[in-house]
């Protein structure tokens, strides 16, 4: 079985990477769709479950799914809650044993027991800000200031999401078999060759 998580900056492409690498690799993916599965699950909207997975905790060097008796009752009903549902979702879909594409979720720690090839996409600022205006939603508009601003904070969101799940650092380039950097390259183009690391990779396993 194969299993590919795509950790990833915001605006780097990682989701569209993570896309089509699973039609490269012709095997299942999975994004979106662990939201919904959340959200029927915890019978809450798409919308507030992406919420809960994003926001921002209090700052306590407490709060952590190690030590959760530290945190309030409030939190426990949201943000922890709808955190072990993402695990056990993920871990769910490992146990199909079917071949699969992650995107996002810290699904490289959650399912570090199946030996998952984990990749983290990342590209320069000005790559990423292009990507931004050209990806916007509909009747989104952002100065480059504001867009900049987003992305600090949903990778901050992203870091602080992963200390509450483990002591390993997201982005830590020690915690992937590769990284990518799309600066400078079409994603279409370089699929093929990450397609390439990853068939190779599962060959020598």
């Amino acid at each position: 079985m194969k299993i590919v998580t795509i950790s990833r900056e915001f605006g780097s492409g990682g989701r569209e990477l993570g896309k089509r690498l699973a039609e490269e690799l012709n095997c299942d993916y999975y994004d979106k769709e662990i939201i919904s599965e959340i959200a029927e699950r915890c019978k809450v909207n798409e919308e507030y479950a992406e919420y809960l997975l994003s926001h921002n905790f209090p700052s306590s060097d407490n709060i952590t799914l190690r030590n959760s008796f530290h945190i309030p009752a409030t939190l426990q009903m949201t943000h922890i809650q709808v955190l072990c549902e993402q695990s056990n979702v993920i871990k769910e879909i490992a146990k199909t044993g079917r071949d699969c594409v992650i995107v996002g979720r810290n699904a490289d720690l959650l399912l570090e027991d199946y030996c998952p090839y984990n990749i983290f996409v990342c590209a320069d600022t000005e790559t990423k800000l292009q990507r931004c205006r050209e990806y916007a939603k509909d009747g989104e508009v952002l100065s480059d200031k504001e867009i900049l601003k987003k992305m600090k904070r949903i990778d901050k969101n992203r870091k602080k999401t992963r200390a509450i799940i483990s002591d390993l650092p997201w982005g830590d380039k020690q915690t992937y078999n590769l990284i990518v950097n799309i600066t400078g390259w079409k994603i279409k183009d370089l699929v093929p060759l990450v397609a390439g690391f990853v068939n190779k990779w599962f060959e020598e396993e």
